[in-house]
């Protein structure tokens, strides 16, 4: 999947020395065709703000989008979205430009960012370290507060369902990507409140969960 990009959402600029309530984030899950980087695109995405230390709902977005491969037998599964499901969605190269929108000079939230730092820098462009710098993989930040080891990635108690239910956050629709977005969201808030530092800037946030 390689659509003509368009400009790609603005990094937030000079933010990192604030606290986190003081900046905006925006939480983000895609899911896909499958996980073959070369051939698979999203068939849809979720974003969740949270601003001032708060989830605001009313910004919240849930988009399907109708990739131009059919989803995996495997990946349908896991998201449970088939093709009839996706007929009739906007394709990617419209739907894009709602989503650069929505990430506009925002942090990101996501949990196990490989796939969504892919994705964005094939959609929007960028290298990966570009990324990077703006990416809070909170399933990082959970590790962290755990005092795990970071060769925790397969360790299935990270998954984001386990982590939710193990801190207590509710899971409606899991792989949904707005339910997984929401539930990102809802971790960052928890896990803050676990940290030693009791309430950090938006650098130790990223130093702590920056992605692998």
């Amino acid at each position: 999947m390689r659509a003509n990009r368009i400009a790609p959402p603005r990094a937030p600029r000079r933010a990192r020395a604030l606290g986190w309530r003081d900046v905006a984030f925006a939480s983000l899950d895609f899911e896909t065709t499958g996980l073959d980087f070369g051939s698979d695109t999203i068939v849809s995405f979720g974003v969740v703000p949270v601003e001032h230390g708060r989830i605001r709902m009313a910004g919240s977005i849930h988009q399907l989008i109708d990739p131009h491969v059919p989803p995996s037998p495997r990946s349908q599964t896991i998201h449970g979205l088939r093709p009839q499901d996706l007929r009739g969605a906007p394709p990617l190269a419209e739907a894009r430009e709602t989503l650069r929108r929505t990430l506009d000079g925002r942090f990101l939230l996501v949990w196990f960012a490989d796939v969504e730092m892919h994705f964005l820098g094939t959609i929007f462009g960028g290298s990966r370290r570009r990324w990077r710098r703006r990416t809070i993989d909170v399933r990082n930040l959970a590790i962290a507060v755990d005092g795990s080891p970071r060769d925790t990635r397969t360790e299935p108690g990270y998954a984001l369902t386990a982590t939710a239910e193990r801190f207590g956050v509710p899971v409606a629709d899991p792989h949904d990507a707005f339910d997984d977005a929401l539930v990102t969201a809802q971790l960052l808030l928890v896990l803050t409140s676990r940290l030693p530092s009791g309430d950090p800037t938006v650098r130790e946030l990223l130093r702590m969960a920056r992605p692998t």
